[in-house]
């Protein structure tokens, strides 16, 4: 996935540029159990560290806040390439292959060359509309060059589809298409502002503020049984990952830290930083994605980005929020 904070339910793409990223000690009594296999926890599974200090499709923000081009994500054609999601319709609740291609304009022909980025070729999100569902895939590319994954998602609507990628001599790109859940279908409202969430055991405090047109750092503090975890595991050459989505319509970014594991400086937790600039003021629903145990697991946030949150808003950030978020290959 592209390093660089991209704004994940997919419907469109944050500009933001997400910069240096670390890890710095905490407390005492660190969690340090034995390293095991990477295995994915919940449903499905997520992905890489990513582009450097840039957002989906690079797109920054004017120190006024308003967005100088679109963000990524919002748009299914982008620079001579279209998403051409060949499964537009699925049923809630039954797993199926979600199918798609990346096709070039000019030739109407399949992209066959694409520049890996941490191990992958292409990495995939797929959040709902109300951004309380979640999903980062890893698709496998077939003889054909179409792409397919499992997918199964909890409830009907709307949902976005995102596919990040970066074909051979090509730019960075991000590009989004609608996908429609069938079923008996009751839109959610966006979860309330917090800054702790818990998943799966864990506690994850997030600490600073989106800001319209101004560099801002998030850190991210990952807690269990009251005791900073201190060995977080290396996924796919990081470890945190963080996609921030704005809601109304879901423009997507997507950042990575820029420290490395084994760089000499960014320490395996427990907190984990990003820089990075909201395009305009409104609310987002951000994802850190964290491997630790072998099992990968996503905490999730509601944050507004300047304006004035409302008091009831105000009094939930000390609330717990637990979201449908999950990871896939």
């Amino acid at each position: 996935m592209n390093t660089g904070l991209r704004i994940t339910v997919f419907a469109a793409a944050l500009a933001a540029t997400f910069g240096a990223a670390y890890g710095v000690g905490g407390a005492v009594s660190p969690i340090s159990p034995e390293p095991k296999s990477a295995t994915h926890s919940g449903s499905e599974g997520h992905a890489a560290a990513g582009h450097k200090g840039k957002t989906a499709g690079h797109r920054e923000a004017n120190g006024g806040g308003h967005e100088t081009e679109p963000p990524g994500g919002l748009e299914i054609s982008r620079s001579g390439y279209t998403l051409d999601l060949k499964t537009p319709r699925i049923e809630a609740g039954k797993k199926t292959d979600l199918r798609f291609a990346v096709v070039q304009d000019r030739t109407g022909r399949k992209v066959t060359a694409y520049q890996r980025e941490h191990g992958k070729d292409l990495h995939l999100i797929v959040a709902s509309r109300d951004l309380t569902v979640y999903r980062h895939l890893h698709p496998t590319r077939a003889a054909d060059r179409t792409w397919s994954t499992p997918v199964k998602l909890p409830e009907a609507g709307g949902y976005r589809v995102f596919a990040d990628f970066k074909p051979k001599g090509g730019e960075a790109l991000t590009l989004g298409a609608d996908l429609a859940a069938s079923g008996r279908y009751e839109p959610g409202e966006l979860p309330e502002h917090n800054t702790t969430a818990k998943v799966d055991g864990y506690e994850v405090k997030l600490r600073g503020a989106l800001t319209p047109g101004k560099a801002g750092e998030l850190t991210l503090t990952v807690a269990r049984d009251g005791k900073p975890v201190r060995n977080l595991q290396p996924y796919l050459g990081a470890y945190g990952h963080l996609v921030a989505l704005r809601s109304g319509d879901l423009a997507y970014l997507h950042v990575h830290p820029n420290g490395e594991p084994g760089d000499g400086r960014t320490k395996p937790g427990p907190e984990v930083s990003f820089t990075a600039t909201a395009p305009s003021a409104g609310a987002y629903r951000l994802f850190l994605d964290f491997q630790h145990e072998g099992k990968v697991r996503t905490a999730a946030f509601t944050v507004h980005a300047g304006g004035a949150v409302d008091e009831a808003e105000k009094s939930s950030q000390t609330r717990p929020a637990e979201g449908e978020a999950g990871h896939a290959h």
